[in-house]
C-alpha cells in the first residue's frame, strides 16, 4: 500500500538537494508537468498540478502553456502545427501574470515567420486592410496563410521587414526580441565599470 502524499514528499526532498547543485554548476533545470483536477473544489481552480506545491516554490519561473487552436495545412486534410498561448504563472527574475500568444509548427518549433509577421503588424510595418497584408506597396497575401507563404519564398522581403522591425524594438527589450525569434545575444555583455 503506498502512501498518502509520498512523490510530494521525495519531490521536496529532491528539489533541497538538486537547486543548491544547479545553482553552483551554472546550469538550468526544467520540469515539464500536466494539470490534474481536484474533487470536490467548489471556489478557486480545481487544476493542479501533479507532484505536490514544491516545485512551485523552488521554481524561478513557471510557464503555463495552453493549446487554443490547430494549425491545417493548405489542403486542409491535417495538422500542421498548433496555436498556444503561454502565461507567466510566476516569475522571480520579471513581471509575472503577461502573456503571449505564438504558432509552434510541428518538425520545427516555433515558428519565427509567424512571429515576424505578428510582430510587423503590431508596429504597424505591415498593414492589415481586411484580410490583405501588404508591406509598403508589396501585397504579401490575402489571409495569414498566404501571406506567411509569400514571405517563406521571398527571404529578402522577409529579412527587410525583420530588420525595419528589430531597429523598432526598444533596446532595454531587445534580448527578449532575439529570443523571441530564436536567436541568443551573439555580442558578449560590457561589465560596468564604477569610477569614485
Amino acid at each position: 500500500m503506498q502512501q498518502m502524499g509520498l512523490q510530494a514528499r521525495l519531490m521536496s526532498q529532491a528539489l533541497r538537494k538538486m537547486s543548491g547543485n544547479a545553482s553552483k554548476a551554472g546550469c538550468t533545470l526544467m520540469f515539464l508537468n500536466q494539470i490534474r483536477y481536484k474533487i470536490g473544489v467548489f471556489y478557486g481552480n480545481p487544476e493542479v498540478t501533479s507532484g505536490g506545491i514544491a516545485l512551485k516554490f523552488f521554481a524561478s519561473v513557471r510557464l503555463e502553456i495552453r493549446h487554443i487552436g490547430k494549425i491545417k495545412s493548405a489542403k486542409g486534410d491535417e495538422d500542421i502545427g498548433v496555436k498556444v498561448r503561454v502565461r507567466v504563472q510566476k516569475s522571480k527574475v520579471s513581471r509575472p501574470y503577461k502573456q503571449a500568444e505564438f504558432e509552434i509548427m510541428f518538425g520545427e518549433g516555433v515558428s519565427k515567420l509567424g512571429c515576424i509577421l505578428d510582430c510587423a503588424e503590431l508596429m504597424e510595418v505591415v498593414a492589415k486592410k481586411g484580410s490583405w497584408y501588404s508591406y509598403k506597396d508589396i501585397r504579401l497575401g490575402q489571409g495569414r496563410e498566404k501571406a506567411l507563404q509569400y514571405l517563406r519564398e521571398n527571404p529578402t522581403v522577409c529579412d527587410e521587414i525583420e530588420k525595419v522591425v528589430r531597429a523598432m524594438i526598444p533596446e532595454g527589450t531587445r534580448h527578449m526580441a532575439m529570443l523571441a525569434f530564436g536567436q541568443s545575444s551573439s555580442q558578449p555583455e560590457e561589465e560596468e565599470v564604477y569610477d569614485d
